[in-house]
Order: C-alpha cells, then structure tokens, then sequence
C-alpha cells in the first residue's frame, strides 16, 4: 500500500513536469511593444536610488507568478513605487517570463531616470518616484500601416468606436479588485470579425479607468487594420486577427488539466486542496467583514464631510423625491447625456421650469470630491457665459446636482457633426469664442474666487436657444489664493489633447493651463476638426502642427472649415488662428492673458505678437528618445512589428 501511494504521488509529479515541460515549450517569448522614459530627472549610478530601483525590480519578478497578474509595491517608503500588470488571458508562466524580460530592458530602454513604462503584448511594468500612479500621461498610440477601404471607412469606425466603448464600460464597471479586463468580437463582413480588447489596473476605481479608457478611445487610430492606445493605467486595441486567448473567460476559473488517476488520486488531491479551501475561505469571510465596516465608515465619513463643506448652500437643497418625479424615475427617455462622473438627465419642475439633472455615480470615490467642488463652486458662481447651478441633492447614497437647462446640448454636438455644423457660420462661431473667454475671464479675474477650470473642451461648452456659450462640468475645477500663481498636483485630471504639456508632463497648473486649452479650443472651432482627428491624415501630427503649418507658409486660412469658405470675415479668422497659436505655445509665460485674448478679439488697434512654434505633443515628447529604444534593425521613422500575424507594421505615435 506504502508503494503504491509513491509510485501514486511520483505519477502526479512526473505529470506536473510534463505540462510545466509543454508550457515552456509552447509559449513564445514576451513581444515588446513600446517604452516611455520621462525626461527631467534622473539618479545618479551607484546611489541608494539605484540600489533600491533593483531591490523593487527583484520584488516584481518574485511575485510575476502570483497575484493574478497584478503586483503593486513600493520600496524605501515609497521612494519608488510601481506595478506589473499582465494580461489575465495569458498563462502565469509566460507572465512571469514577461514581467522578468521587461525588468531586465525597462533600465536599459531608460537609464538612470526616476520613472519609466515599458509596453509589451503580455504584460507592462511600471515604476515612479513620484506621488502618484493614477494618471494617464504620457502614453502611446500604435498602429497598422494597412489602412481600411474608403467604401467602408466610415462604417469601420463606427463599429470600432462602439465597441471600444462597450467593452471599456464592461472593464470599467467590474468589481474593484477584479481583472478590470474585457474583450469582444464583432462582426464586419462575412466571417471577418473585429477583435477589441481593454484592459486597466485591477486596484484603480471605476472613474479612473473610465477616464482612462475614454482618453484612450479619443485618441486611438482609427481607419487602420489595427491599432492600440497604451496608457500609464489601462490599454485599449482593436485588430482583424485574433490576438487574446478567446477561450479565456473573467467569470470562469482556470482549472488544472484534468487527469484520470482514478479515485484514490481524486481522494488524495482532495485531502490536499480542501484544507486549503477551508482557510482561503475563512481568510475571505474576514475580509469581507472588514471591508463591508471600512465601506460604512467611509461611506458616512464622505457624506458627513460633504454636508459641512455645503452648510453655505443649504437653501439650494432639492428633496429627492422632487428630482425623481421631475426625471420620470431617471428614465432612459430623459437620458440627455453621460460623463465620467455619471449620467445627466432633463426634467421638468412641477412649475413647468426645465432641468438639467447630473447623477453622479454610486461607485465612483471621486464622485464625492466632484460633488463638493460643483455645488460649492458654481453657486457661488454667476455670469451669463457660465451654466448656472439651481440646487443640489445629497441623499443616502444619491448625490445630485440640479442646472439650468440648456436646450442646444454642447458645441462638440454641433462642431464634429459634417451636417449640423453647417448651423455654426462664422458670426456664431466668433460670437461663441468671445463668450468663451468671457467667461473664463470671469473665472480667473472677475468673481470672488480665483478658478482654474483645467477641463475646458467643446463638450463642456453648451449652447443656449440663441447659442450663446456657458461653461460647464466644475468638478476638476481648482481654487487658486490671491497670491498663487502656479500649483503642482500629484492628480493629473482633464481631457488628453487639451492639457498643457506643463500639466500633462509634470502636473503643474495655473490660469496658462485654461489659456492653452482655450487655444486648442479656438483652432477647433476655426477648423471644424477634432485636435485628435489629425492622427487619422498625412497632414500634420496634430490640429496644432497643421495651423503652425500653414501659418509658417502663409497659408493661414486653409485651417478654415470648409463649410463657412462661402461667408466670412478673413480679417477675423486669422486674428482668431494668430491668438489660439498664442494660447498653445510651449511656455506658459509666452501665452496671453484672457483680460488681453479679449482685447484681442475686441480691438483691431491692439497689436499681436509673434506666435513660436506650438507645444505639439510629438515635439515636446521627444520622438528622438524613442527611436533610441527601437531594435537596430528597425529604421528610424519609429516603426515597430507588433502585429499578431508578424506581416504588417504598426507606426508608433507618441501621445
């Protein structure tokens, strides 16, 4: 019997080494995909920071094989800190085999600096000395060189963006602490099919992956065969070929290879894993307790600290039941609209006055500090070029924020639209700009408070009956003293595209980081064109490059739309293109004043200066750094193989 339990016990190691064997054998090495290495600080060879950047790198390899693909650490009290992440579809072998391939290049890709990301199709490791790890800068874009047909261009990038949407709300919305990972199949002709998949740290909340997922999605290639959005927190691709394990599936555990020992051998590893079933299951029920009492004290502590900072605005307070008979239950027929914080919905007062009613989000942490910032800050904000906040909700879990209702939705719903932009002709469009800035004016210099906005873009821009603008969404908006002028943030939040390289690099903003947004926004509305949409053309790498463009060769107005070349006034839109390539220059110093952006606009007396060349993301990136990291055989105009098939080739955009 004694031998038989050995030859029994030798037959299950002897079977274990055949599949460890086969796993090896099988899987290919990890694909490297791409590496960012920040710029601006660095560590010196043989410091304490480099021994200990080796003492954090050991730590990750260790724990490549556990975790669920997910390892997050820090070293020397939080000296340096960072994560892996693997793909959950990918076996524990071949993440640990990536997680140690990407340690080892990560130093060389970037030496002695402070904080750096390496990209491969399997995994992606990360380490910082900064303070935070939640933002979702810098990152790259990647993709196919084979383009789609212009026949079915347009219906491509529809089925593209659906999708990504979808599966970047199925990633979003999953459990904190889950594989935050989704994949999808669809359709296109026949038996071709779309592969898309998302993925973000599993440890992140709801609303930073979303923020995350949604600035990937804005600026992710479309019309190619193929492309992929990498990011400091999630990562987002779509392609015509299969390239995730598509048997692999979040609900589903993965089970060891079955074997057919018998009954005593089910016994025997039964009698193993039950015990350990029993304590995992125990150490889950504690936790459970633990972290259901931290949600209650959380939660109550939220909604207390809430409360105080609203005690000044009490007499705007609506009782819920009110706002639930003005939405109709919060009826998807009311749904007017949907942000990273939550769902916006009409309704109507029973005196007949219309609404615009914000629900924040139930699962979102930050949906309290937005909350506070919107209720506290809009009503003490008034001025016809600023959304005006009627009152606000805070019940049980329900935070609600009640504005007046602007019929014309937002101007990215007239701008970006080939027919409705027609609507917009020039007057409108001058008129909108100057309102703009009046109303930003007003923030930085006029109200009783002193406000940096940082997500100004033509979605928080609405549209009144007669299309006037007023500024909206106050909840990244930030309180400057009397006396500050520039302020350093560990929390980079706002839209990608729109955030000056000062912010979006090192996280310092000031009343310049609203004046380059307002630039960027001020081209768009010349040109009709997205900033993002120039990744999609052979003109320029952004909407900023391509006015620098034609301002250099004296072809200023070839940035208008070409729906307004019929009626317009040429002096006024290269006046508004002179002071939008003013609001985007790389120093914030060099970037007027909104007190002076209106005089601009106001007076033909007033002379403009010069504009430099703008603050493109590709130029203040440094394409240069990339390429160094590229393989030698790979030429210099940052191409890189990354395609599942090894045929095509995928251009490399830094973002």
């Amino acid at each position: 019997m004694r031998t038989w339990k050995s030859s029994a016990t030798n037959l299950i190691v002897l079977v274990a080494s055949v599949f460890v064997f086969m796993s090896f054998e099988s899987e290919a090495a990890p694909t490297f995909t791409s590496n960012f290495c920040t710029d601006g600080s660095y560590y010196l060879p043989n410091s304490s920071y480099s021994s200990n950047l080796n003492l954090f790198l050991s730590s990750l390899i260790s724990n490549a094989s556990l975790h669920h693909g997910f390892y997050r650490t820090t070293v020397n009290q939080g000296e340096i800190k960072g994560y892996f992440l693997c793909r959950p579809d990918v076996t524990s072998t071949l993440c640990s085999d990536c997680v140690t391939t990407a340690a080892k290049e990560i130093r060389k890709r970037c030496t002695n600096q402070t904080e750096s990301i390496i990209w491969y199709d399997e995994c992606m490791l990360r380490y910082t000395n900064l303070s935070f790890l939640n933002n979702i800068v810098p990152g790259m874009n990647l993709y196919n060189e084979k383009n789609i047909s212009d026949s079915e261009l347009q219906q491509f990038n529809d089925l593209v963006a659906t999708t990504l949407n979808e599966i970047a709300k199925q990633a979003s919305n999953s459990a904190s602490g889950d594989y935050r990972f989704a994949t999808k199949e669809a359709a296109i002709r026949g038996s071709q099919k779309l592969y898309t998949m998302a993925q973000c740290v599993p440890d992140m909340s709801s609303y930073d992956c979303n923020m995350c997922f949604q600035s990937g999605i804005a600026s992710i290639p479309t019309g190619k065969q193929g492309a992929r959005s990498l990011l400091p927190i999630c990562n987002l691709r779509y392609e015509l070929n299969p390239f995730y394990n598509e048997s692999w599936s979040s609900t589903q555990p993965v089970l060891p290879p079955s074997s057919k020992g018998g009954k005593s051998n089910a016994t025997l590893i039964v009698a193993i894993v039950a015990p350990i079933g029993v304590v995992a299951a125990l150490f889950i029920l504690g936790c459970c307790i633990l972290r259901r009492r931290s949600r209650k004290k959380y939660s109550s502590f939220a909604r207390d600290s809430i409360r105080e900072d609203l005690t000044d605005v009490e007499s705007l307070q609506f009782d819920f039941a009110t706002i639930e008979a003005a939405t109709d239950c919060f009826s998807d027929e009311n749904k007017i609209g949907q942000g990273g914080f939550g769902v916006v919905y009409k309704g109507v007062l029973p005196e007949g006055q219309e609404i615009a009613v914000k629900r924040l989000s139930l699962t979102s942490l930050q949906g309290a500090v937005e909350f506070r910032n919107e209720a506290t800050l809009v009503a003490k904000l008034q001025h016809r070029n600023l959304v005006r906040l009627l009152g606000y909700c805070l019940e049980g879990r329900e935070k609600l924020l009640v504005y007046e209702y602007i019929p014309n939705k937002s101007l990215d719903y007239f701008l970006f639209d080939p027919v409705k932009q027609r609507e917009l002709d020039w007057s409108r469009r001058y008129k909108i700009i100057t309102g703009i800035a009046r109303g930003i004016l007003y923030l930085h210099e006029d109200s009783q408070l002193r406000i940096i906005h940082r997500d100004l873009k033509a979605s928080n821009v609405l549209l009144d009956e007669n299309m006037n603008p007023k500024i909206s969404d106050f909840g990244m908006a930030k309180i400057f003293e009397a006396d500050q002028t520039q302020v350093n943030t560990g929390r980079i939040v706002g839209t990608y595209g729109y955030m000056s390289p000062e912010y979006a690099m090192r996280g310092q903003f000031s009343v310049k980081s609203d004046i380059f947004s307002f630039g960027v926004l001020v081209l768009e509305i010349v040109s009709g064109k997205k900033n993002t949409e120039f990744y999609q053309t052979h003109l320029a790498d952004d909407l900023l490059s391509y006015a620098w463009k034609n301002w250099t060769q004296n072809t200023p107005l070839e940035l208008l739309d070409p729906t307004l070349r019929g009626s317009y006034s040429r002096n006024e839109v290269i006046r508004c293109i002179h002071i939008g390539l003013l609001c985007v220059q790389e120093s914030p110093s060099a970037r007027p004043s909104m007190a002076n952006i209106l005089l601009m606009l106001n007076s033909y007396s007033v002379t403009l200066s010069l504009p430099r060349q703008p603050a493109s993301f590709l130029h203040g990136r440094k394409p240069n750094r990339l390429q160094d990291g590229l393989d030698s055989d790979q030429s210099t105009t940052s191409s890189v193989p990354w395609s599942i098939n090894e045929v095509s080739i995928t251009q490399l955009v830094p973002r």
